[in-house]
């Protein structure tokens, strides 16, 4: 069985790129590419998937329809997770994030977790309330691939 620090392990080489697939109205598929990691979920402390987007298409799908997959690979291994996106950004308030301090440093948590590294922090935090940027955070539910080989 393969485990969630697994699946994303396997994009450790590569920034944690990942391919996650939405659903759209029309209940056909819509896929991105974006930078993934995992990282204790601020309330529950259980393991997460966690990426940061801003994607228009990608958040209006998630609000309406959470669930979501997202697939990982070296080579020709691959593993993926499935699981309901949790939103957490200025448009998708939750209880456990009481101000805009705490999305702040949630947002750079997620992008830490996800490989990303900055030399400018004023910058990105600018960048990130400017773009409205918001946390996906996915408890896994399901979790697969092709093993070792």
């Amino acid at each position: 069985m393969t485990t969630l620090a697994e699946a994303v392990g396997l994009a450790a080489g590569e920034s944690g790129l990942a391919v996650i697939a939405t659903v759209r109205a029309d209940l056909t598929v819509q896929a991105s590419l974006v930078n993934a990691g995992t990282m204790a979920h601020p309330a529950t402390g259980e393991p997460v998937l966690a990426f940061v987007t801003y994607g228009r298409v990608k958040l209006t799908n998630l609000r309406a329809r959470p669930q979501l997959s997202a697939t990982f690979r070296s080579g020709w291994q691959w593993a993926t997770v499935e699981g309901p996106a949790e939103l957490a950004g200025p448009a998708d308030p939750r209880p456990w994030l009481a101000d805009a301090e705490q999305l702040r440093l949630l947002l750079r948590e997620v992008f830490g977790a996800a490989g990303g590294r900055h030399e400018d922090w004023d910058a990105y935090d600018a960048a990130m309330l400017e773009q409205g940027r918001t946390a996906v955070l996915v408890a896994p539910t399901r979790v697969y691939g092709n093993g070792n080989g």
